[in-house]
C-alpha cells in the first residue's frame, strides 16, 4: 500500500487553518478541537513518512513513541499534553458538569492551542520535501 503521509500532512495543515478561522469567528471551542486534530494528523503523517503507523488520539502518546527514535521530537511533548486535554471537552457537552463547550473555552485558550499545534505541524512538516 502506498504511503498516505503527504495526505495526512496536507489535512493537518488544513485543520490548523480551520482552527485559525474558528478563532477569528469566535468559535473558541472548535478552534481548540481543530488545533488538536491538526497536531494529531501531523504526527501521524510523520509516522507514515517513516514507514510506521500510529493509532489513537493522544498526540503526546504518539510523540513519546516517536521521540524514542527521533529525540528532536521530545521538545514538543508538553504542547502535545496540553492539546490532548482539549480532545473531548472542546466538543462534547458531557466534558463538564453543566453547560456547553462554548461556555468554557476562551480566546486565550484557542490562541494557545493554535500556537501548540503550529509548533507540532511545523516541526513534523519540516521533514517533508515539497
Amino acid at each position: 500500500m502506498a504511503s498516505r503521509a503527504h495526505d495526512w500532512m496536507k489535512q493537518a495543515r488544513r485543520d490548523l487553518s480551520h482552527a485559525e478561522q474558528d478563532l477569528k469567528s469566535g468559535y473558541h471551542e472548535w478552534a481548540c478541537f481543530s488545533a488538536q486534530q491538526a497536531a494529531e494528523k501531523a504526527v501521524k503523517a510523520f509516522c507514515q513518512l517513516q514507514n510506521g503507523d500510529a493509532w489513537g488520539h493522544s498526540v503526546a502518546h504518539i510523540l513519546k513513541q516517536v521521540a524514542a527514535r527521533f529525540p528532536g521530537f521530545q521538545s514538543l511533548i508538553q504542547a502535545a499534553l496540553d492539546l490532548d486535554k482539549l480532545y473531548i471537552p472542546s466538543r462534547d457537552p458531557n466534558g463538564f458538569d453543566s453547560g456547553t463547550p462554548e461556555d468554557y473555552f476562551t480566546e486565550k485558550d484557542a490562541r494557545k492551542a493554535i500556537e501548540d499545534a503550529r509548533k507540532i505541524v511545523t516541526f513534523c512538516g519540516s521533514h517533508f520535501s515539497g
